[in-house]
């Protein structure tokens, strides 16, 4: 059977027909798309299986890996930056071992589409000492989700999986399998000695993981994803990895008249890489992100070649890879240009119409005139646009929940007022430790956690701590006297800006709740409300 499906969707429809039992995620641009397609796929509701969103990523590993203790087959999805969330029990992962496969798919964003930074995945495989796979194309990533699932039950280690945005987010037409494999069955072959990390247990399984890297290796040698593609000139080689393989053979259409090591397994294949820099005068590394495999070629090859790529300057070192910039770098004719359309008025990101992030910002500007060196702690979401012109509101945005956190810390050292800005999402992501911090101390500072009931900035998602945010806030300590809803809109401006104005002047912690639903979610909630009404009355007809 064949499909037309995003990267994302291809990874989705790849888990679901290899047996899975439960997909584990927090939204993040460019990964949010497989949990969907999990979530409306008939497939997964026939067989129940678990696909509701997580808390925030590390809940969500955490999760998978009790499922995978159960024997069942497991998924983890999220962005790069998600991967700093979960990182403590993706590293101890490598050490408990899996017993039912499982899969941590991380979609890296080079370019910084939509995330802080550029990080590339792959050194978290190599950290951890786990395999890492790395698809080229939509085909290559269905089909590699099969051979994930067998490939960490067979070693009993857990398998990460990295793609990058263009991956992700491009389609192609994909052949799936009509026999979807069946889930696992419940099992207790869990050893407990391998799952509770004491020292004294921890220490013998780090030996048989560190022991099992010269194995992960050689199959790397040996896997169908890694290629060696003799070619008739080796004044040039050329190793290449994940959908840059797709722009090197864009660049020769009548195919490549160098060497290629196309890697999309690893370990590194260090073998396969000792003879291309045996072989060749010349190795070019041609990778999307950062130098990974650069790096290590240097360690491992034999001969005296020549290595180029990001780090001597023949690729750019930051931003993502395009086929225009390896034809440059391979000395190439780049393709027909055009010049920019010169009327092309600019369009800066704003907050959509009837927003009520629009009206938080209004207000709070409003009150803050009277303090000349209040200082804003921003935070992860719609509301980090708060920014931008006209409001030029916030004063820092770092990471997610990262505004409570350096609001109580700027509090420490002298600062007043302190107000930090909190999306609903992301305080139940990683917000409310920092709130527990504020109260145990009882810092001088104003949280206002802008609550639109959703998770907008990702498309609308389901917000863990919607209709439980005051009971939050009570039960974190905060005075029952200084835990504020208002509603943001025009008309209520007075209110809005009394409510912070008296906050502010309120020497301890305090949270303010703006709450309204976001426009887009609303007028989807809409249209699903009258299709199901006009659906009913065709049916009582």
């Amino acid at each position: 059977m064949k499909k037309l499906l995003l990267g994302d969707e291809a990874i989705a429809q790849g888990a679901l027909d290899a047996g899975l039992s439960g997909v584990y995620a927090y939204p993040g641009t460019p990964s949010t798309e497989i949990t969907e397609y999990i979530q409306n796929s008939q497939l997964a509701k026939d067989r129940n299986v678990h696909r509701r969103w997580a808390t925030n990523e590390k809940t969500a590993m955490e999760q998978a890996l009790g499922m995978s203790y159960m024997g069942k087959r497991a998924l983890v999805c999220m962005k790069h930056v998600g991967l700093n969330v979960a990182a403590d029990p993706f590293v101890n992962s490598a050490i408990t071992g899996a017993n039912g496969g499982i899969v941590i798919l991380v979609a890296d964003d080079p370019s910084m589409h939509s995330s802080q930074d550029e990080q590339d995945t792959r050194f978290y495989g190599k950290f951890a000492m786990i395999p890492t796979f790395e698809p080229s194309n939509q085909q290559e990533a269905y089909d590699m989700m099969a051979v994930a699932y067998d490939y960490s039950e067979k070693m009993h280690l857990p398998v990460l999986m990295r793609v990058t945005t263009r991956m992700a987010h491009s389609r192609a037409v994909v052949n799936i399998t009509e026999t979807p494999r069946e889930q696992n069955p419940l099992n207790y072959e869990a050893k407990a000695s391998d799952w509770v990390l004491l020292p004294a247990f921890a220490r013998k399984r780090n030996v048989v993981v560190t022991g099992q890297q010269s194995q992960l290796e050689q199959d790397a040698v040996e896997s169908p994803f890694n290629k060696y593609i003799d070619g008739k000139d080796h004044s040039l080689g050329i190793i290449t990895s994940g959908i840059a393989f797709n722009y090197l053979n864009e660049c020769y259409p009548d195919g490549v008249p160098y060497p290629v090591l196309k890697v999309s397994q690893y370990p590194l294949p260090k073998e396969l890489v000792r003879r291309m820099t045996a072989e060749c005068d010349s190795v070019l590394i041609v990778e999307e992100g950062q130098p990974f495999i650069e790096e290590q070629v240097r360690g491992v090859m034999d001969g005296n070649a020549v290595i180029k790529g990001r780090l001597t300057g023949e690729l750019p070192r930051t931003g993502e890879l395009s086929p225009d910039e390896l034809k440059q770098a391979l000395g190439l004719p780049s393709g027909e240009e055009y010049e920019p359309c010169p009327d092309l008025a600019s369009r800066p990101p704003q907050f959509c119409k009837g927003c009520g992030h629009r009206d938080v910002y209004t207000a709070l500007n409003e009150v803050l005139k009277e303090y000349p060196n209040a200082r804003v702690f921003g935070d992860i979401g719609c509301y980090t646009l708060g920014f931008l012109p006209p409001f030029k509101a916030i004063h820092s945005c770092v990471d997610m929940g990262a505004s409570i956190g350096m609001a109580k810390g700027a509090a420490d050292a002298g600062q007043w007022p302190a107000v930090a800005v909190i999306g609903d999402s992301t305080f139940t992501h990683s917000g409310m430790t920092g709130l527990l911090d504020a109260v145990n101390e009882n810092s001088d500072i104003v949280v206002i956690l802008s609550d639109n009931l959703t998770t907008a900035m990702t498309g609308g998602q389901d917000s863990a701590g919607t209709n439980k945010f005051e009971a939050i806030c009570r039960g974190l300590g905060v005075s029952e006297d200084h835990l504020k809803v208002v509603t943001p809109l025009p008309k209520n401006m007075p209110e809005i800006t009394k409510t912070i104005r008296e906050e502010i002047e309120y020497h301890g912690t305090s949270v303010i709740i703006p709450r309204r639903e976001c426009m887009n979610t609303l007028q989807r909630h809409l249209k699903q409300k009258k299709a199901a009404e006009a659906k009913k009355a065709a049916e009582q007809k």
